[in-house]
């Protein structure tokens, strides 16, 4: 392939563009800012998971309180209302009178279970309500820091957007004139080549793949006409020629 030597000299400038480019798009996509939104929004879906299921469990024994709230005030309505039959003298029948004690000491008896059981549903309650409430800071925090991330995230994105918007306006009169089929290989190269499609040949060197040259190879190149395209043996890369190449 034939290309001027000045064009493959811009070529070098396209790619020092082009790999600052690339290093910025690196950067704005694995800011530590990103790291931590990923990690901590996997961590926040955990824990808003734990939450939901919590908010059942205290859903659940809130309503079992409900539930032995009722009982112990329906068995104490019944003993208001057989205590207050016996106190009033409605119950002349000792047979009668005797059953009725017997049901009142028996109703005392199912008062306490059922306070007891009460006691146990809130100590319960009281409990999960607790885990709930620190599931909900946790999240609550999750939050504020998610939203500071995002601050800081967007701040240092903009700052490399400015960049490269920068980049992309030299890149373009970089790259104005230099022969298609010359720009078509260093494409296809870049895409292939971990982004560097074109390297300088420094003191014998490519620096593309940092392999030294051998001397039978120095040879040849210096033997090639200036406007010959030339390429690594060893990464086939556009080797660039200059006056610092060592020939």
């Amino acid at each position: 392939m034939k290309a001027p030597a000045e064009a493959q000299l811009r070529l070098l400038d396209v790619q020092r563009l082009d790999a600052r480019a690339d290093q910025l798009r690196h950067q704005r996509a694995t800011l530590p800012e990103i790291v931590e939104i990923t990690a901590l929004t996997a961590s926040r879906h955990e824990v808003d998971d734990q939450r939901r299921d919590q908010q059942v469990v205290v859903d659940d024994l809130t309503a079992a309180q409900r539930r032995a709230d009722t009982d112990v005030e329906q068995v104490k309505a019944r003993r208001a209302r057989d205590t207050d039959r016996m106190a009033q003298g409605l119950i002349t029948n000792p047979k009668d009178l005797e059953r009725m004690q017997h049901e009142l000491a028996s109703l005392e008896r199912r008062i306490g279970t059922l306070e007891d059981e009460e006691l146990e549903i809130m100590e319960q309650l009281e409990a999960a309500q607790a885990t709930l409430d620190e599931l909900q800071q946790r999240l609550a925090a999750s939050d504020e820091r998610l939203a500071e991330l995002a601050v800081q995230r967007d701040e240092k994105t903009a700052v490399i957007d400015r960049e490269l918007a920068e980049i992309e306006a030299e890149r373009g009169p970089a790259a104005e004139g230099l022969p298609d089929d010359l720009v078509a290989l260093y494409d296809k190269l870049r895409a292939a080549k971990n982004g560097v499609g074109a390297a300088e040949m420094l003191q014998r060197r490519c620096t593309g793949c940092q392999i030294g040259i051998d001397p039978a190879e120095i040879g040849v190149i210096r033997a090639t006409p200036a406007d010959t395209v030339v390429r690594c043996e060893e990464c086939q890369r556009i080797l660039v020629r200059t006056a610092e190449s060592g020939l």
